[in-house]
């Protein structure tokens, strides 16, 4: 009989409905139910496309003897962190402050007052290298409660008094300025791998937001070393295994520090902010490499994650069916060169086989080997290698594909909609900024529907129960000023203020601090306030930069000023820990460089309008913001741009032609009408 989890959104929920553990759905009533029985509750946390959350289910959660002993003793609840990041983010806290380190799945005891006393994350079910086995824990947690309760309770209470003493030092007052911007890059250099590229050893996670701050310092500064070591890593990505060289796109992260090996989910999230980056890097050298990756990956993410609704899907899986009904991490991604020779034949397999990094013994498990693009190969047949790449990408379509997590998260469609929005428009692609536009229409229909406020999933057209987090209104917010950039629609510029008044209403705390959870969200044991940047920019930073733009668009003193107190926290962190505050530094060079605000006049359809449109679009100067519009007493019938966008009241045709106006700190300089020139200030 299906379990409580039946009727849930969550596809990773939905893996557990037919458990024989009595799983329960993070709720009041859980807790309620654990109260009434006297027993503690059993916290699991995972996600879809984790890899050793699959495996402890089936070895734990499947097995009818333990699930027997679980729901005799304890309530378990089972949560999706990505459904619920502030449940995840509280606990974890406490997981990694008890034992030192943390990771999913997460496996926590709580007393019926969601107040947690024991803590661990993947445990097997037979005693193994030093950990005990999963049965044990169970035996011995409900041993200590119904013996020693007095002493769970006190540790609990500890415990939560420890974590709500936390108070976060986020730098007093001001925001970075150079002399912070400085130490930042010495640190990045410090950490930085120089044979390999990326930051510090194995395993080794794509630093987008930290390239992000190298792109944009370098255009401030000019500092050579920041492009290089930014120019480098994403080279160094491209070329390895962490890169899907066949369809496109990224694997979540490489375990080894060289790129070779990843571990083999692909997220939206990582794709959006990765295409995104390739795309500035484009902007900034003209690379064909990064030009070639960010339309690969936003490719990707059309073809493998877009649902049919229109919005994107939040993951891959890492494992998939090996064709004996094993399910085997990344056996649809890796060739063997008995594989390459049934698809392409002796010849052709021994080509690709150099091409593609793929050895007699492997570079992964069993004799495969993950393709690559080693340096040094030689002058390449650019059409053989298209056409081998072809018949490799048509024979692995027949393999078993990968599950896919297709819940919608708001946040990571507002870092999607913003990718997709600004490569279309680089790389003169309008279905790409089409796909972004539909997504963008999708979280407006149903994650903000008729409410006031933004809901943080939705699956099969359906909005999930769970509120939005502070990343869901920043990143939306930001997804949002990028179309609005792009398209010349004002409508996205409004729905973004629409969300950050949210913020600035419900999500601020005491000078400049931000909060992950609204006011009035369900209270947990600590109210969540996490300023790093991790697998992406933190609500925290990501508000600080749409703030920004959005005070640049409009005048707003009160978001500037929203935005300059939460930079706070990167004053504090940015010289310290440098690679963890990757967004908040990026946020930071915007604000010291202005931001500039570029309004463009002119008709839609005329080709001078749209050249120097597009001359803004592609200007490097650090976070500048773009507002694109007919003239006033422009097309009939059409809302007056400069109601929509605030950057185009008064500011007219030059001589009847196109014209660009570049303004910053209350200056601006003198209108333009030629591109070139329009460029030239938009990139020192």
């Amino acid at each position: 009989m299906a379990n409580r989890l039946a009727h849930e959104t969550s596809p990773y929920l939905l893996q557990h409905a037919d458990n024989p553990v009595d799983w329960w759905p993070w709720s009041g009533e859980a807790f309620e139910e654990a109260r009434r029985r006297g027993v503690p509750v059993l916290l699991s946390v995972g996600y879809s496309s984790c890899h050793w959350c699959h495996v402890m289910a089936h070895e734990s959660f499947e097995d009818e003897t333990t699930a027997e002993y679980v729901n005799e003793h304890f309530v378990p609840v089972k949560v999706d962190r990505e459904e619920r990041p502030d449940v995840d983010a509280v606990y974890m806290e406490a997981v990694q402050a008890a034992t030192g380190h943390g990771g999913w799945p997460m496996t926590v005891f709580l007393t019926p007052d969601a107040e947690p006393f024991y803590f661990g994350t993947y445990f097997p079910p037979a005693p193994r290298h030093g950990m005990p086995s999963f049965p044990q824990v169970l035996q011995g947690v409900a041993i200590a409660w119904a013996d020693r309760r007095e002493e769970v309770d006190e540790v609990a209470g500890n415990i939560v008094r420890e974590l709500s003493g936390r108070s976060l030092a986020y730098g007093g007052a001001g925001a970075p300025g150079e002399q912070e911007l400085a130490q930042a890059l010495l640190g990045l250099t410090r950490d930085y791998d120089d044979r390999h590229g990326g930051f510090g050893g194995a395993p080794k996670f794509p630093p987008s937001m930290v390239i992000e701050f190298l792109l944009r310092h370098y255009a401030r500064t000019g500092a050579e070393g920041a492009l290089q070591m930014a120019a480098d890593t994403c080279e160094a990505m491209a070329r390895g295994g962490i890169y899907d060289q066949l369809g496109g796109g990224f694997a979540r992260y490489s375990v080894d520090r060289e790129w070779v090996v990843p571990h083999f989910e692909k997220m939206l999230y990582d794709n959006a902010l990765l295409c995104r980056v390739y795309a500035h890097l484009w902007r900034v050298t003209g690379s064909d490499l990064a030009r070639r990756v960010a339309l690969e990956t936003a490719d990707f993410m059309v073809r493998e994650l877009r649902t049919a609704e229109g919005g994107f899907a939040s993951a891959l899986d890492a494992d998939s069916d090996d064709g004996t009904g094993r399910h085997v991490e990344g056996a649809f991604y890796v060739w063997t060169p008995e594989q390459l020779r049934e698809v392409l034949g002796d010849e052709d397999a021994a080509y690709a086989a150099r091409h593609y990094g793929v050895t007699e013994e492997g570079t992964f498990e069993e004799g495969a080997s993950v393709l690559q693009l080693p340096q040094g190969t030689g002058v390449v047949d650019a059409e053989r290698l298209e056409g081998i790449r072809e018949r490799l990408l048509a024979a692995r379509a027949e393999r078993p594909r990968p599950g896919r997590d297709d819940k919608i998260v708001a946040a990571w469609n507002g870092l999607a909609i913003a990718a997709l929005a600004e490569t279309g428009a680089y790389f003169d692609r309008p279905d790409l900024v089409e796909r972004a536009t539909e997504a963008a229409d999708l979280l407006v229909r149903l994650h903000l529907g008729s409410g006031a406020r933004l809901g943080r999933t939705s699956r099969d057209g359906h909005a999930g129960a769970n509120a939005g987090v502070l990343e869901d209104y920043a990143d939306v917010a930001e997804g949002f000023l990028a179309l609005a950039a792009v398209t010349g629609e004002g409508v996205w510029l409004e729905f973004s203020g629409f969300l950050l008044d949210i913020v600035l209403d419900r999500f601020t705390g005491e000078g400049g601090a931000l909060f992950d959870t609204a006011h009035d969200a369900e209270r947990l044991i600590r109210r969540p306030q996490d300023p790093t940047d991790n697998a992406t920019p933190s609500g925290w930073t990501a508000a600080a930069g749409a703030l920004l733009s959005y005070a640049a668009h409009t005048g707003s003193e009160a978001h500037r000023a929203a935005a300059e107190g939460a930079l706070g926290v990167v004053k504090a962190l940015g010289p310290r820990a440098p690679r963890f505050i990757g967004w908040g530094l990026a946020v930071a060079e915007a604000l010291l460089d202005g931001p500039r605000e570029v309004a463009v006049v002119g008709h839609r359809d005329d080709d001078a309008a749209r050249a120097l449109h597009r001359a803004a679009l592609l200007g490097t100067a650090p976070g500048a913001v773009v507002a694109f519009g007919e003239p006033a007493g422009g097309t009939l019938g059409a809302p007056a741009a400069e109601e929509e966008f605030p950057l185009l009241r008064d500011r007219p045709l030059v001589d009847g032609r196109p014209a660009a106006y570049v303004c910053r700190h209350f200056t601006c300089e003198a209108p333009t009408t030629d591109p070139e020139d329009l460029a030239g200030k938009l990139a020192n």
